[in-house]
């Protein structure tokens, strides 16, 4: 069966068309600018070379009829017709209590959608007219959510509850939700089975570094703990976001700036993390790394306050599970940043681990950098969410026949 990943922002739309039995990607690409002016589509063939079209995209309806014009074009696609495509799978980021996992959608999981954009207002809602424009363009073709909160629904009550009046959870449901959830699900049964063993006799720490960052405990094959919060701005120091602080910060600096709280949340989450922390310079972690050997202090501060608060969270979610067998590194720079994985090692080593150096040279692939005889093993899996979002939407599709 072949598989359509759809992934939804604001004003772009991932894709990746996969075939299911051989989990091949047969083609993937990447609307731009949707609603904007200079909208175009970057689509890519198994095998072939990248090609960008500038195209009109009102809406993510248009951008949809471009992809599977673009999958099934005689010269650029790879079937000959929207009866090739078996399900959809679509990225959903915030699926709140409801989901515990992949759900076919329907009415009432729209419903469930549409309840929880008030919790995700930045993405929920392009989701929701993700789906939408699929369901009008391939009618009849099963849809499948894959919610990033999901794999994170196993958290004890001990670690979602925040220290507020319990009331604000049992009416507004305020609470501990985590993001990442397909990640770090993907990644920690990688690492478990790149080791041969079962996912549910090991305890591993998945540290999942690109611009947004989290590090997840999982126990047994399940998520115990996770640093994303209420919301992805919580946790880990991140490319734009402060990751915690102390919330009474928020109504000093709106008093002293002369702005709403909202818009000092705004400046937590687009002006703040290491690029706020160099001074503005950036929020790329190679210019950082760059900036910092040439002498930019605030370039170095930034980078040891990153890895500083990735240690931190790994050695705090190693005592919530009473000890670690695994830490795993992924995503844009926890797989290819080998500065920032080296600083990060810093702050482990009383754990029982270590990074070879040499090894730690690698981009992008699966290794084990720990050695040996150490403790713990430390190692390098990259995410691949698409292919986490087609083995769970098939999973749906199979157990709905």
């Amino acid at each position: 069966m072949n598989i359509l990943v759809i992934n939804c922002g604001s004003s772009s739309l991932k894709y990746q068309l996969i075939d299911s039995e051989t989990e091949q990607v047969l083609a993937k690409g990447l609307c731009e600018r949707i609603g904007e002016a200079g909208s175009a589509i970057t689509h890519q063939a198994r095998g072939g070379e990248k090609k960008q079209t500038q195209a009109p995209m009102p809406d993510h309806s248009a951008a949809i009829g471009l992809v599977i014009g673009k999958l099934t074009d005689p010269e650029e696609g790879v079937i000959g017709s929207l009866a090739e495509i078996g399900a959809v799978g679509h990225r959903v980021v915030h699926g709140g209590e409801a989901f515990h996992k992949a759900a076919l959608i329907d009415d009432a999981v729209m419903a469930a959608l549409e309840e929880h954009c008030e919790l995700a207002p930045l993405h929920n809602p392009a989701n929701i007219t993700g789906i939408r424009a699929c369901a009008e363009k391939a009618p009849g073709v099963p849809m499948v959510g894959v919610f990033d909160t999901a794999f994170h629904q196993t958290m004890p009550k001990k670690a979602f509850l925040y220290a507020l009046p319990y009331s604000y959870y049992e009416d507004y449901k305020v609470r501990r939700y985590g993001f990442h959830g397909v990640s770090h699900d993907f990644v920690s049964e990688r690492a478990a089975q790149i080791l041969g063993k079962d996912r549910k006799d090991l305890r591993i720490i998945v540290c999942h570094m690109g611009n947004g960052a989290s590090v997840t405990a999982v126990k047994n094959g399940e998520s115990v703990d996770t640093s994303m919060g209420f919301t992805p701005l919580e946790g880990l120091i991140m490319g734009t976001r402060s990751g915690n602080l102390d919330p009474a910060i928020v109504t000093y600096l709106a008093d002293k700036l002369g702005v709403s709280a909202k818009e000092v949340i705004s400046i937590c989450n687009k002006k703040s993390g290491v690029l706020g922390l160099s001074g503005g310079f950036s929020n790329d972690f190679r210019d950082l790394a760059e900036a910092a050997a040439d002498g930019n202090e605030a370039a170095e501060i930034a980078l040891e306050a990153y890895a500083y608060s990735v240690g931190k969270y790994i050695g705090a979610y190693a005592a919530a599970m009473n000890g670690v067998d695994v830490i795993a590194f992924t995503a844009g720079v926890g797989e290819n940043n080998a500065e920032v994985r080296a600083r990060i090692a810093q702050y482990i080593g009383f754990l029982g681990t270590s990074i070879d150096p040499e090894k730690n040279k690698i981009r992008g692939e699966e290794i084990i950098l720990s050695a040996l005889q150490d403790k713990v093993v430390t190692m390098v899996v990259p995410t691949n969410e698409e292919l986490s979002i087609a083995r769970q939407t098939l999973a749906v599709v199979q157990g709905a026949e």
